[in-house]
């Protein structure tokens, strides 16, 4: 029998980051019989609220430096003290829903900023309702075609893929509620961590990126041989490798391995002595390219084509309990139950299938309609439904695992592969010009959008499944969100278009240029696509051949692969994160606990660090100098106080790990 309860302070369960004994049932912090207050007007309210505060926020910085706002982790903090304003302080149920409306702030403008402002560039001037429509329909898909995939990625994969971003944001919603010694200790990682990482990326006071190039050896290996090694030392990615754990974080950092060290020296090798022209689809010769460039002309390539491919094998492998969740939802409907709204516990119940299957077929029209006028083309308009459709289902599963794995979602990677891959098929139905770009790149807007928002959903839903929420008031309240977001984001690009220049300043335009960095990428991408270059279809293939062998060793290949595609400063400190984890996890249960809420803090007040830091570069006349070190300038100093403070964030880490004071 169910019972109404208010919130109360528990501990998260001891095996809710472990994986469960066969025929083992994760019982969750709220129980799936307790009844607490989740769907209100103040939690989606504040949701609301939130979501648009940081979707224009967000739209605007990531414009101006191609810096998106991560709003989740930051928007749970501020739903604890949110949750003090009432005479009924807000339940914990309440607060998972403030968190996961507001979160979309950032995948619906990172699925935005990545396409539409190529359309500005490109002198294309959406309507403001094309705008919306875009964020709309791709974040619309992203959830339907991820909720089929929930029971999978949640429940049956429980404490086999580490979740870093989910587990941050519990560990903040679940210590802010218990309060006393632990909230404190993440209070405090959190405020050292926002300090560090604000300071760090936001002014000239000591190097982030490290690459010991002022040792002599170091730097002619990097000159002669194009081996360079890269290291960022934030205390984001420190708690980010932490959370992940040894394994997951030893073979994210053998992909960045492969590509850095193995790869990018190889293409060096053979192609060093070309220096009279460039080798498609570099625009330099190879001769004058450092590592760097050759990583990002050819190498990110080769991982995209193993991301796609290890996608692949992740939905492979999912197809059974997603067609088993469409069983168990088809057999309740047919017996009168809604499609399972009453069958499933309540922990467990998705929105029925067959508001799926409508929602699916409602968004697939309005595509369609979308793009039919753009084109009078048949043809072509249901090619694009079918690219839209199947991209934004394949994507769902890549991001999916990609979050669950890592917490970083490949978007940049897919978007390009939508476009390479769109641009190819859509030239055979004639499409080309003006208007084969305005149609590749609407098509990859909502394609990307979907992608984004899958990636932040899955993150909502485990941890929801963790303490307790219900799936299908989570799900229903996401379109809320997006809706929201949708038109925050949509009017948001459209006044900036008129503000100011996209890209690059134009001749007798007078405007101040917003860099809008990745939908730069974008546009060359599609522009050169539409002029019929060739693709790189040999350096997708050698990735896709990659991530065969991965599975062929049984070695996570999403994880690898992503770890090709990520600059490699972004692997390793990961993987001293999981270092620490991998000794403190010998230690009794206690320091355990402390450890993963420390990481949480260290990634919570590094996204903070990163909000401020991003909110200082849109006053005016900002400048990096407002606060510089008298040895910034000298790489050998700078470096060395960077090593310095980075391995005293390990030692804080551990030192207070084991439950040492600060005094």
């Amino acid at each position: 029998m169910s019972t109404t309860v208010q919130s109360k302070a528990k501990a998260i369960p001891e095996n809710a980051y472990t994986p469960l004994p066969p025929g083992t049932e994760y019982s969750p912090l709220v129980p799936a019989e307790t009844i607490l207050p989740e769907l209100t007007t103040r939690s989606v309210g504040w949701g609301l609220f939130l979501c648009v505060i940081f979707t224009v926020a967000s739209a605007y910085s990531g414009l101006k430096v191609g810096q998106v706002m991560e709003a989740a982790i930051p928007i749970s903090i501020l739903t604890i003290g949110l949750a003090r304003l009432y005479p009924r302080r807000s339940s914990l149920l309440e607060n998972v829903i403030v968190t996961g409306i507001g979160g979309l702030a950032g995948s619906i403008v990172a699925g935005a900023i990545f396409t539409l402002p190529a359309l500005y560039i490109l002198k294309l001037d959406p309507h403001p309702v094309q705008t919306i429509f875009i964020c709309l329909a791709g974040g619309c898909l992203g959830i339907l075609f991820l909720i089929p995939l929930r029971r999978y990625f949640v429940r049956e994969m429980h404490g086999r893929l580490p979740y870093p971003e989910a587990t941050a944001i519990t560990e903040v919603l679940v210590t802010g509620e218990k309060g006393g010694s632990q909230a404190k200790l993440l209070l405090e990682a959190t405020a050292l961590a926002g300090i560090y990482d604000f300071f760090v990326t936001t002014f000239h006071v000591w190097k982030e990126v490290l690459d010991f190039q002022f040792l002599t050896p170091v730097k002619a290996l990097a000159e002669r041989a194009r081996v360079a090694m890269s290291f960022d030392a934030s205390a984001f990615i420190l708690g980010l490798g932490y959370v992940m754990g040894l394994r997951s974080s030893l073979i994210l950092c053998a992909g960045g391995v492969m590509s850095n060290l193995v790869l990018v020296p190889l293409i060096w090798m053979i192609g060093g002595h070309i220096t009279d022209r460039a080798v498609y689809p570099a625009s330099l010769p190879i001769a004058q390219m450092t590592a760097t460039q050759i990583f990002r002309g050819y190498v990110r390539f080769v991982g995209v084509g193993a991301i796609a491919t290890a996608g692949i094998f992740g939905i492979l492998k999912s197809m059974r309990i997603v067609a088993g969740s469409f069983g168990v939802a088809l057999h309740a409907f047919r017996r009168g139950e809604g499609g399972g709204a009453q069958g499933p516990v309540r922990t467990d119940r998705d929105i029925s299938v067959m508001s799926i299957l409508v929602g699916v077929v409602i968004s697939a029209i309005a595509v369609g309609i979308f793009l039919g006028r753009l084109s009078n083309a048949p043809l072509a308009v249901l090619a694009g439904v079918g690219l839209t459709l199947v991209f934004s289902f394949f994507f769902a599963s890549v991001a999916a695992n990609a979050i669950a794995t890592t917490a970083r979602n490949p978007v940049s990677g897919m978007t390009m592969l939508t476009i390479i891959i769109s641009s190819v098929v859509l030239l055979r139905f004639g499409l080309s010009g003006t208007t084969g770009m305005f149609f590749v790149m609407a098509l990859a807007g909502m394609v990307c959008t979907a992608l984004s928002v899958s990636g932040q959903a899955i993150t909502d839903l485990k941890t929801g499944y963790w303490l307790g929420s219900t799936p299908a008031a989570q799900e229903k309240v996401k379109f809320l969100g997006i809706i929201a977001a949708s038109v925050a984001v949509g009017l948001t690009i459209v006044m900036l278009a008129r503000a100011f220049q996209f890209g690059e300043a134009a001749p007798g335009d007078t405007r101040v240029v917003l860099a809008s960095p990745q939908a730069s990428i974008m546009k060359a991408l599609v522009e050169g696509f539409m002029s019929r270059q060739p693709v790189a279809y040999l350096l997708f293939g050698a990735g896709a051949a990659i991530a065969v062998v991965m599975e062929m060793l049984e070695v996570p290949a999403l994880i690898f692969a992503l770890g090709m595609y990520l600059p490699l400063e972004l692997n390793t400190p990961a993987l001293v994160g999981g270092v620490l984890a991998h000794f403190l996890g010998k230690r009794d249960s206690s320091v355990r606990e402390r450890g993963v809420i420390i990481a949480s803090g260290l990634m919570a007040g590094g996204a903070l660090g990163g909000v401020f830091g991003a909110a200082c570069r849109l006053i005016p006349k900002f400048s990096e100098d407002w606060v510089r070190t008298p040895f910034y300038g000298n790489e050998m100093v700078s470096q060395s106080v960077s090593t310095l403070l980075f391995l005293g964030l390990c030692g804080y880490v551990w030192w207070r790990s084991l439950g040492h004071t600060l005094e």
